[in-house]
């Protein structure tokens, strides 16, 4: 019995590493002209506390690749690069780039880094102030509706 308490749930676990969830590779070559233009200290807020979920640079933790926590971790960064992807920034038209400033200012006071993320990532995390800088920055780029 206490063999069949041990047994099934590893047996389970083991199962779930069969189950992936494929997030899309980078590209071969990444044109650097289309990444995001933003002065020297709002990227560096971007690439510290987005880019893992919102660009190609991602850095899968080892937990990442480890069922049920990659289900999690992956599907964030795959819907967060369908959200916005900095590095793919220049592929997109006006209307797209005018949402994502938009998404930028509702999020970042309270919903961007995701708090779960925070816990594993404390690097990531903005002070109220970068969170304001980052939040002027893209209300800044908001155009008036016609």
């Amino acid at each position: 019995m206490l063999k069949h308490l041990i047994l099934w749930p590893l047996a389970a676990f083991a199962l779930l590493q069969l189950i992936q969830i494929k997030i899309p590779d980078a590209p071969a070559k990444i044109d650097p002209a289309k990444e995001i233009k933003a002065p020297a200290d709002i990227k560096a807020l971007l690439k510290r506390s987005c880019y893992d979920c919102h660009s190609y640079r991602t850095d899968i933790p080892w937990y990442g690749h480890i069922a049920p926590f990659s289900f999690e971790v992956k599907s964030h960064i795959k819907e967060g690069r369908l959200a916005v992807n900095f590095q793919e920034w220049g592929n997109y038209d006006e209307e797209k780039k005018q949402r994502v400033y938009h998404g930028i200012v509702k999020t970042i006071d309270w919903r961007m880094p995701l708090p779960m993320y925070l816990d594993a990532h404390p690097e990531a995390k903005l002070t109220d102030k970068e969170r304001a800088k980052i939040k002027a920055w893209a209300k800044s780029h908001i155009k008036e509706q016609e």
